[in-house]
């Protein structure tokens, strides 16, 4: 009976992963709170010490979430690619259309930059977290 139990594949649901979408969700609302800090400036300068030091913690959880996603094996890689790209395809046009905003209210130099690298966060956030999500209920297949 024992050795049946050892035998058995483990099913997507009860397997244990790290806290890949928890920091990408995490990350995705600095980014989202810093963005908002900027634009509540416009038109005029924003100070730029708080939202940089949000897009940096942001970008380094978001590294952090890539790492460690890149350390699972097995992993339904096929599934969380498909759904990844369509989802980065949504969301760069997203963040496309919030950068057109801040450059028609004549957003400029270090500003402009700071919230495009924030957006450049904000599209790669949303998609691995859907991604990573559905893939993590997939059947894997060896």
């Amino acid at each position: 009976m024992i050795a049946d139990q050892a035998a058995a594949p483990v099913r997507p649901i009860d397997r244990r992963f790290p806290p890949v979408a928890e920091l990408a969700t995490v990350s995705l609302a600095l980014v989202v709170v810093g963005g908002v800090l900027m634009a509540s400036y416009v038109p005029r300068r924003p100070p730029l010490g708080v939202p940089s030091a949000i897009a940096v913690v942001s970008g380094a959880l978001v590294l952090t979430s890539v790492f460690l996603l890149s350390r699972l094996k097995p992993f339904a890689w096929d599934r969380f690619f498909l759904v990844f790209r369509w989802g980065l395809l949504a969301y760069v046009i997203s963040a496309g259309m919030i950068a057109f905003a801040f450059i028609r209210d004549h957003t400029r130099g270090a500003p402009l930059a700071l919230v495009l690298g924030m957006l450049v966060i904000f599209a790669f956030d949303v998609p691995l977290i859907i991604g990573f999500t559905v893939a993590r209920y997939a059947r894997v297949d060896e």
